[in-house]
């Protein structure tokens, strides 16, 4: 089954790599490399279109570092 569109409100457990403080305020290299999507740990496949979200990482991020 492909998942074409992930419901943003169902994503927590957020975990984060690449997150260098060098690159404040942009972390352009940090991304989530673990959640819980709707209960369950997400796919690889929902990691990438979480990722895809650039808007929703960076909140989250900001999230995450306070």
């Amino acid at each position: 089954m492909e998942i074409k569109v992930i419901d943003f409100h169902q994503v927590t457990d957020i975990e984060f790599d690449d997150v260098c403080h060098a690159d404040y305020p942009d972390y352009c290299d940090a991304y989530i490399s673990s959640a819980t999507y709707k209960g369950r740990p997400a796919t690889e496949q929902e990691l990438d279109l979480i990722n895809d979200n650039s808007s929703f990482v960076h909140e989250e991020l900001w999230n995450f570092i306070y």
